[in-house]
């Protein structure tokens, strides 16, 4: 059986293989789906491969509402131009009119959003961009392949502070200017871009679907976005007040294209409600009915909203995680206490993940491996696992002088978060390590997150491995908190992202894998499995795998 793009063209042979591999092994399933989606096969066509069929998407739920109001809960954060988003809380609510080229599904496919299909070469190096015909901005102009290539070349401008798709893009970057490589973005007619990369690269309609990547107009503003909100989507924004209240409303003088392909928009009302990161307030708001979803339940919580009637415990298994890392750059009076390798080693060797797991967690997720690539990812590779000797911890702080050190760990003031670095904290001073714990409230601790010298931080889950690799440990990315700057590594990840084939890549990604643990660039414990809870009858407000929620999805089902 021949299976085939979006477009009728054959996908490559590593997409094919990938499929056979899947079929043994289960825990690789989505992201067997992710690749071949990403290569432009159609969700069917992917589930086909694997001898299954594609289950039916939530917008397709019968005897759906039109009209009503959901009240959800999450931060409410400041907006600002979509290629700096840091949270997926800001894309959240600019989601509601920016709208993103393609859709990251939570069984790992990337669905069409303002492309219609796309076509990757064998090798990854010609991307052909297929534009949405009959899109509108909510102005009544033309959506063109002019405006994805206009966004493209912003993404990869490296001049803007904490454009973390430059990151995403770096394959077309030029390394001398730092902007987009001159003629590799091509406008071939008003519904047509096409890419030619330099090397091979598989992650760029992964990329196109992460959060920072919406789709802005022509002479887009950051500051007077809320004032004049152009762009694709039904929505429109009603109000934002930072740490409160966002709102948004149907937009009655836009005709939505998505309404054809995936029904809706049927809520005419979403309100986004900020209750603080004390989860207790939370269960409050729900037990006085003043929402009807939350954006992610934890630890004890969890079982406790499972006790309320009227409610929908949502789960789902991902690479979403933790990490309490050592800044290799950062100085404290005067010195660079983690520039040192035997430090950072010592504090992995004082931890165990699995405790941390259990009481950061409550158990609820997978056992990780200080290298941020998981069994969750197609190019996962097996590798000897970190090994916990306090004794070892404390001679190698020793060695490098640092014994009577004291360390400042510090982390947000909310629940798991907290939890897990208290647990890092209290494992380094049984190894006789010492710490000092400094736990800051979110509008604090955001600030700056990237440069504390020894912190925690969470991170969303990413489709592939190489992704987060080259958002996190590539120099001098801009989401690099580590401080980890390694020739070798960058080198290692290029070829990575150059190698379609998985079981190549796998390979690669063994060395690489080794190289972060050896280095000791983090401690990375655990994989979460991530819930949420929703009213009975309201759909499309599940968890989404990637903390997205998506407005025109969501909707009340007929009684």
């Amino acid at each position: 059986m021949e299976f085939l793009t979006r477009t009728g063209k054959p996908l490559p042979q590593s997409v094919l293989t990938s499929a056979e591999n899947a079929k043994k092994d289960p825990v690789s399933r989505r992201e067997f789906l992710a690749i071949a989606s990403a290569f432009g096969a159609t969700s069917a066509t992917a589930y086909g491969m694997l001898g299954m069929a594609a289950p039916a998407r939530a917008a397709a739920h019968a005897n759906l509402k039109e009209g009503g109001t959901v009240r959800m809960q999450m931060e409410v954060r400041a907006l600002k131009d979509p290629r700096t988003f840091d949270w997926s809380q800001i894309a959240n609510f600019s989601r509601g009119w920016l709208e993103y080229l393609a859709i990251w599904e939570n069984d790992g496919t990337f669905t069409p959003g303002l492309l219609e299909s796309w076509e990757i070469n064998d090798d990854a190096t010609e991307y052909t961009l297929n534009v949405r015909k009959g899109v509108t901005w909510n102005d009544g102009t033309a959506f063109t392949a002019q405006d994805v290539a206009r966004n493209i070349e912003g993404w990869c401008d490296k001049s803007l502070e904490g454009n973390s798709m430059a990151g995403r893009f770096a394959t077309l970057v030029d390394e001398e200017t730092g902007k987009a490589i001159e003629g590799a973005i091509e406008v071939v007619d008003d519904h047509t871009v096409k890419l030619t990369l330099p090397k091979s690269d598989i992650t760029l309609i992964p990329g196109m679907a992460d959060y920072p990547a919406a789709i802005t107009p022509e002479g887009f503003d950051p500051d007077t976005m809320l004032e004049n909100p152009k762009g694709t989507g039904p929505y429109l924004p009603e109000s934002l007040e930072v740490g409160v209240k966002s709102v948004l409303v149907k937009n009655p003088d836009h005709t939505w294209w998505g309404t054809e392909v995936f029904g809706g928009p049927y809520i005419d009302r979403l309100e986004y409600i900020d209750y603080g990161t004390d989860p207790s307030a939370w269960i409050a708001a729900a037990e006085a009915e003043e929402v009807d979803a939350f954006y992610s339940m934890e630890g004890e919580y969890i079982d406790v909203m499972s006790t309320l009637d009227g409610w929908v415990e949502n789960e789902i298994a991902t690479a979403a995680t933790i990490v309490i890392r050592p800044n290799q750059l950062a100085e404290v009076d005067g010195m660079k206490p983690y520039e040192d390798k035997r430090v950072r080693n010592a504090l992995q060797l004082a931890v165990d993940n699995a405790v941390l797991l259990e009481l950061g967690y409550a158990g609820r997720g997978l056992v990780a491996e200080n290298h941020h690539v998981g069994p969750m990812h197609p190019e996962y590779a097996e590798v000897e696992p970190p090994k916990t000797d306090p004794e070892a911890a404390r001679a190698l702080m020793e060695e490098a002088g640092m014994a009577d050190y004291e360390h400042e760990l510090f982390s947000i003031d909310d629940a798991w978060r907290k939890d897990t670095t208290d647990a890092v904290a209290a494992q380094l001073r049984d190894a006789g390590i010492k710490v000092k714990r400094t736990i800051l409230p979110g509008s604090t601790f955001w600030n700056d997150w990237v440069k504390y010298p020894f912190s925690s931080t969470n991170w969303n889950a990413r489709p592939l491995g190489v992704q987060i690799w080259a958002l996190a440990y590539r120099s001098s990315e801009a989401w690099n908190e580590f401080g980890y700057a390694s020739p070798e590594f960058d080198a290692l990840l290029s070829e990575a992202l150059a190698t379609a084939d998985v079981e190549a890549r796998r390979e690669i990604m063994a060395k690489g894998e080794k190289m972060l643990q050896d280095d000791g660039v983090t401690i990375q414990p655990y994989w979460r499995s991530l819930y949420n809870h929703t009213r009975e009858g309201l759909v499309g407000a599940a968890h989404h795998i990637g903390f997205e929620y998506h407005p025109a999805r969501m909707a009340w089902a007929e009684e």
